[in-house]
């Protein structure tokens, strides 16, 4: 698995092949002259029009949420409890009502001595989105501690507001905009995904020994990231995101369309804008027709935008949103406060001055649809996918069915929602790789068959993840997912394919069956069929239409019918295996 997306544009620092050397302050253009148009200079965007700010007044607030210090007990518990409402704006607010009695700098310059980071350098500017204008962000290249970028940030500011104070946010976000615009800032530098956690460890720290510490969040029992046996910064693990006057935080969305959660420990507020992620295709299609030009788009189609937008460095007025009909919703979150975005919420926004917040995302079980959803557009793209959500999918409906065993469980209704969610793509994934196991031992285009001790492999041509089965060649160089038409596989190692598939897949199978049990179980994957959703079987969307005829049903047994020759391998553990004679041992006959 790859490590959590920091935005495309930063993989090659820059078109001009800029690297900045000091601060905000301090760059000079002269370090930018062989490039064709200056990275910083402002020009005018006529598809933005922002000479009327009066649109800033239109965009309505998000839910705040201000919960007891008893509903504050369990972070994923509540927000259960408040995801049906909430996830219509895309974003909320919580307050928290439990406050550190040690502040983030003060962990910062003494918990944790030595903290450092650097910083990204941004250009305060719109583009065109052509192929000759675009933004892109640059590594500084200047280390500070939490102190020494504090004062710079408040010495940015005071020069421009000759105040320390604050100013209000209906001022702030005219101010921002303007700047953006036709403003004399050229750019701002922002710490961001620098891993570490604000949060004290002191046990006379309320917040901080409490489970709203972002450090312990990925760990809960409610937590599908729990499952993850391999930390991942920014993910399980929290990042912080050190700000000063309009530091940016472009349009995104979440990788794999995960929840996130954000505090603001201390400093200047943030303003956010977020979309409902119902409305996230609308927002696509808005940003491909009416920001980007088609120059600019790798890809065709509804994921041309999408692609795009992963880079991180998209910044454009909402009032080319509400123009459109896209819904958007505002939050100004001070210290002390939490924003969560909910699944598919894209959004963005802007410090008001130096600050400190940290972000972690999380899943719960209500996220698999959507992040089956987005492993799909991965293999479009043929993105490299950074959950395992394959098996985190299986992991969690494993532990379901054990726990179904048990009886007298009093369920919440969230916890029920949960549950259907995790059943019903579970029992999808399952009939699929069945029916693909069967097409795939029927045609006879694996010579072997292997137990998998893998985790979770990526297929070599889509990208996709593959933790119950996949097949491989013969230098085990080439795991290939059960998507693919495995005979036409051309391989140079040749055309011997063993199929490794994990021991434990009738238990899961027999899970599945249970599972179906379910009349709204039962009646969600035929609906889900009947819509034509390919969700799981993606490149091979139509690849089983024939499988009726040729005798196919729903779990039915598989028999181990192998190529008359006999293929010698070496599995995974090194051993040498022998296969012939048309079957297997007996154990292995069936599965």
């Amino acid at each position: 698995m790859m490590s959590r997306s920091g935005g495309d544009a930063l993989r090659a620092p820059a078109s001009c092949g800029v690297r900045l050397q000091g601060n905000a302050e301090s760059f000079s253009r002269s370090n930018v002259a062989s490039c064709e148009k200056d990275v910083f200079s402002k020009r005018k965007v006529d598809k933005f029009y922002t000479s009327d700010l009066e649109w800033t007044e239109k965009i309505p607030e998000c839910p705040v949420y201000c919960p007891t210090k008893e509903e504050f007990e369990d972070p994923l518990v509540y927000l259960q409890k408040i995801a049906p409402e909430a996830s219509k704006y895309g974003i909320c607010k919580i307050i928290s009502p439990l406050s550190a009695t040690v502040p983030a700098g003060a962990v910062l310059m003494k918990e944790k001595a030595g903290f450092k980071f650097t910083t990204r350098v941004q250009p305060l500017r719109l583009a065109e989105w052509d192929t000759d204008d675009r933004v892109t962000f640059f590594m500084s290249g200047r280390n500070y501690t939490f102190r020494d970028f504090e004062k710079m940030a408040n010495k940015v500011f005071s020069r421009r507001y000759y105040s320390a104070g604050c100013l209000p946010a209906t001022y702030m976000e005219k101010e921002f905009w303007h700047e953006i615009a036709c403003g004399k800032m050229d750019n701002v530098e922002y710490a961001c995904d620098v891993e570490g956690c604000a949060f004290s460890s002191s046990p006379s720290d309320l917040l901080g020994t409490s489970k709203w510490n972002l450090k312990k969040l990925s760990r809960l029992p409610k937590s599908t990231l729990r499952l993850l046996e391999t930390a991942i910064p920014g993910v399980t693990d929290p990042m912080l995101y050190i700000g000063m006057l309009f530091s940016i935080f472009a349009w995104h969305v979440e990788d794999h369309y995960l929840y996130s959660i954000n505090y603001h420990h201390c400093g200047a507020s943030k303003t956010w804008y977020g979309v409902p992620g119902h409305s996230a295709l609308r927002f696509e299609k808005v940003v491909k027709e009416h920001v980007y030009t088609n120059d600019v788009l790798s890809v065709d189609g509804e994921d041309g935008a999408f692609d795009v937008l992963l880079g991180k460095t998209t910044l454009f007025p909402p009032n080319i949103l509400l123009e459109h009909d896209v819904p958007v919703y505002k939050a100004v979150q001070n210290p002390g406060e939490f924003v969560i975005t909910f699944p598919r919420a894209y959004h963005a926004g802007f410090s008001h001055g130096f600050n400190c917040g940290e972000a972690v995302n999380f899943a719960i079980g209500d996220w698999f649809p959507l992040g089956a959803v987005a492993c799909l557009r991965y293999a479009h793209l043929n993105r490299v996918p950074l959950l395992p959500h394959e098996e985190l999918l299986c992991k969690e409906a494993m532990l379901l069915n054990s726990s179904l065993e048990l009886e007298d469980l009093d369920y919440s209704p969230a916890d029920l929602a949960s549950h259907h969610s995790i059943k019903a793509y579970f029992v999808k994934l399952i009939r699929f790789l069945h029916r693909a196991r069967w097409s795939i031992m029927k045609s006879r285009a694996c010579t072997s068959v292997s137990p998998n001790y893998h985790r979770t492999v990526v297929c070599t041509l889509c990208k996709r993840d593959c933790y119950i089965a996949f097949v491989n060649c013969s230098c085990y160089s080439h795991p290939v997912c059960l998507r693919h038409d495995i005979k036409s596989l051309d391989f140079p190692c040749g055309s011997h394919h063993c199929l490794f598939l994990r021991d434990d897949v009738r238990e899961m199978e027999a899970a599945a069956k249970k599972f179906e049990q379910d009349n709204a179980i039962s009646k969600a994957v035929e609906r889900q069929a009947e819509n034509g959703d390919d969700m799981y079987s993606y490149p091979l969307s139509n690849k089983f239409q024939n499988d009726v005829e040729d005798g196919y049903f729903p779990y039915c047994e598989i028999n181990v019918d192998l190529k008359p020759e006999i293929a010698t391998m070496t599995s995974a553990t090194g051993q040498t295996v022998e296969y012939g004679h048309n079957s297997l041992s007996h154990n292995t006959g069936n599965f």
